[in-house]
């Protein structure tokens, strides 16, 4: 790399020479670029545009002249190979340097993602040394990602959302007080409510034929699945057609309520579903068919206070603003929407009210949401 001279002909130093090249590119600092990065995504969810981040690991964080070389030809590659409206930024600093290319068209995008991707990777082989290009690790991210809600790993890629991760990291201290709550919460709940579930085992094993338990794939955090409990509630091998079709329409906002309360509030929910037994009926209306999803609570993978876990079906009807409610907080097996309206509430209020949970919430709030759950059970609000 050639070295300008100052005003005074001596040679500038490398570590000068990587600032303004740095201020030429307008390469943002950590914090401006993961900020620039969640507003693209917000941006993105509005406009269905996708956007590609590119990540390139430097591998070293120590300010030596060699890095700051290497940095150099890394600037001036991008420089030649982005558009003024691409943003470029430390995604961690001294480290690791990310460039998003923005508003990329729905149409083609196979093919413009793979343009991109070969520019880029064409433009550091062009300015770099093979022995610094091999010290670069290249990684490709796009969003929206294509969730796979069939897999067993977490769909979501964590490198489109250092929000949350940064977040998650600032209320670790209130995570380790939310965990001690749910471990005594489910405990006591567990041991305490033991005698009503022989009672309710043994009523359904007597009302109809079939396990006791219902098992269900759910999507829990980050929109990775597990296996949901519940006591079953419905009769065996029936068809769930009618509940996917119901839940589309839901989702789109274009459901019908199918009864109105006592309250003459609609009830967005099928309440005459002939696949649910009369102990099932009276087991949803009381909110015991819950009851065994304390064992997710003690095992980690729910909390006491958060969004339900919704269906794999449900999750590939969302919008893409849709999915923060499982993306920035654990399931719950009660929460803000339990306690406002249950099924009395349209579908996007209930993922306003999720997501106003999951960036709002504390201990005390989900003290609160706990001590107003029995009120809302035995009123059934919304339960059927």
């Amino acid at each position: 790399m050639n070295l300008r001279r100052s005003d005074n002909g001596s040679r500038l130093s490398p570590l000068v020479e990587v600032r303004r090249s740095t201020e030429e590119r307008l390469v943002l600092g950590e914090q401006a670029f993961l900020r620039m990065i969640s507003l693209e995504r917000k941006r993105s969810e509005r406009s269905r545009k996708r956007f590609l981040l590119i990540l390139l690991d430097m591998g070293e964080t120590a300010p030596t002249e060699k890095n700051e070389k290497v940095l150099g030809s890394v600037l001036t590659a991008l420089s030649l190979s982005t558009r003024e409206t691409d943003v470029t930024g430390w995604y961690k600093a001294q480290s690791i340097v990310g460039i998003m290319f923005t508003e990329i068209a729905t149409e083609d995008r196979s093919d413009i993602l793979n343009t991109l991707i070969t520019r880029v990777s064409e433009a550091l082989r062009g300015s770099l040394t093979f022995e610094q290009f091999n010290r670069i690790n290249l990684s490709f991210h796009v969003f929206p990602e294509d969730w796979d809600e069939g897999g067993s790993e977490r769909p979501s890629n964590p490198k489109l959302y250092p929000d949350l991760t940064a977040r998650a990291e600032a209320r670790k201290s209130l995570h380790a007080i939310k965990r001690v709550m749910d471990i005594v919460g489910s405990i006591w709940a567990l041991v305490l409510l033991s005698p009503i579930f022989l009672i309710i085992a043994t009523a359904i094993k007597a009302t109809s034929k079939g396990p006791v338990f219902f098992r269900q794939q759910r999507i829990g955090q980050y929109g990775q699945p597990f296996v949901f409990l519940k006591f079953r509630t419905m009769r065996e091998n029936n068809d769930a057609g009618k509940h996917k079709e119901y839940v589309k329409k839901l989702i789109a906002g274009t459901a019908e309520p199918q009864a109105i309360d006592q309250n003459g509030n609609a009830v967005y929910k099928l309440t005459k579903d002939d696949r649910i037994t009369w102990i099932g009926r009276f087991l949803r209306r009381a909110s015991l068919d819950e009851l065994p999803q304390f064992l997710h609570v003690l095992q980690g993978k729910m909390s006491l206070v958060g969004p339900r876990p919704p269906l794999p079906y449900e999750v590939e009807a969302y919008d893409l603003w849709h999915r923060g409610r499982v993306l920035e907080a654990k399931p719950g097996i009660t929460g803000l929407w339990q306690v406002n309206g249950r099924s009395r509430v349209k579908f996007d209020e209930m993922v306003r009210l999720d997501l106003r949970y999951a960036r709002s919430w504390s201990p005390l709030m989900d003290v609160s949401i706990l001590l107003r759950t029995p009120r809302a059970v035995v009123h059934g609000g919304g339960a059927h």
